[in-house]
Formats: C-alpha cells, structure tokens, sequence
C-alpha cells in the first residue's frame, strides 16, 4: 500500500492551463523554458549567455512595448547623456560630429558627446537582458565592445571613454556608467588600428580594379 507521500511524488511536475496565450506567454516569462535552455547552459569556466540576464529582466523589468529596438535607443540616447551630465557635473558636448583620423579619413566614429579631445561618451539603450549584463559583469557586453575600442583607435588623444546605460524600463537601477580607459585597450588597439588599415587597402585595391 502507498503512503500519501508516494502518491504526492507520483508526479514530478505541474500543470497549468491558460485560457489565452497573452495570459501563457506572461507566465512564460522568467522562467527557464525548453526554447530558452540553449540561451542558459553554459560550458564550465565560461561566462554567463544572454538568457540568464533576461531571465532576472523579465521579473524585475517593465515589459517592453512594440517600440523598434533601434528607434527606442536613439531617442534615448539624449537623455542618456543629459543624465550623465547631470550626475557627474561634467560640461559635454552633443554636436553632431565625425572624428576620423588624420592619417586615414576613413577610419571614424561619432561620439555621442564628448568632453574636449581627451574624453568622450558613448550611450547605450539597450535590451533590459544587456543592461542587466553590463550591471552585473560591470563590463560592456560582448557585441558591443568593439564599438568602445574604436574612439580610442581614431583619436590617439583619447584617454577616457564613459560608456553610460540607461534603460527606463528597470526602476531599480535604471542608470550607470563604465569607464573605459586607453590602457584597458592597449593591445586591441593597435591590433585593430592596423587591421582597419588593411581592410582599407584591400577595399582600395577592389574600387581601382572595378572602375578602371
């Protein structure tokens, strides 16, 4: 005969049915489904994959909305800025501009601000998940860390980069910045400098053949 306990652990699992599937996919959200397993598991020694952060964003994140990614962060990005002007009392300058360097013009970035030639901002209004990312590794996400190499490829000056995220969307720690120094780059940046000099010959080399 079964004891109550044996007949309670009979089943290892629960279920719950939905009337809709706005009201499944909201009880979907911060947990580790079957579609999600691969953006969660990671190899021993290595870092955590993108999906453990939006696992802590859809708990504590307000949902996004239909917004464009793209549209979303560049209307952000000015309040981004502002705020960190604000909060670190520092006098930046918005201007649209080009920096490029003076040995090769096609090797170039736009800062967000910048602050004379020795420092400069860069604004990221991300994903809730890369933000969260950024917070909690305290480092620039991966896919946007070459983006931070290049002001420091095209003005040799530079010696400070603030990377500065802001995401409305997280109450809780909606605002931070990085900071990023030449040194933290040294290597990357002549590797990457002369990488871009290259690619840039190589281009060269294609237009003269095609056009002549």
């Amino acid at each position: 005969m079964k004891t109550k306990k044996q007949k309670q652990n009979q089943n290892s699992f629960l279920i719950q049915k939905f009337d809709d599937k706005d009201t499944w996919l909201t009880a979907r959200a911060g947990k580790i489904t079957g579609s999600k397993l691969k953006d969660i598991i990671v190899k021993r020694g290595t870092g955590e994959k993108k999906g453990f952060y939006q696992l802590i964003a859809d708990r504590i994140a307000i949902a996004p909305d239909d917004e464009n990614a793209m549209a979303r962060g560049t209307r952000l990005e000015e309040e981004a800025v502002a705020r960190f002007a604000k909060e670190t009392g520092k006098e930046v300058n918005t201007d649209l501009v080009i920096f490029s360097r003076v040995d090769n013009p096609n090797i170039a970035f736009s800062p967000d601000a910048y602050i004379g030639d020795t420092e400069c901002v860069e604004a990221k209004c991300l994903s809730s998940a890369s933000h969260l990312e950024a917070y909690i590794t305290q480092k620039v996400p991966s896919e946007y860390e070459d983006q931070t190499i290049q002001p420091f490829i095209v003005n040799d000056n530079l010696k400070t980069l603030y990377v500065v995220f802001y995401d409305p969307r997280i109450p809780a720690k909606d605002f931070f910045f990085l900071i990023i120094k030449r040194e933290d780059y040294a290597e990357k940046i002549t590797e990457y400098l002369e990488y871009e000099k290259l690619k840039l010959a190589l281009v060269e080399e294609w237009v003269l053949e095609l056009t002549f």
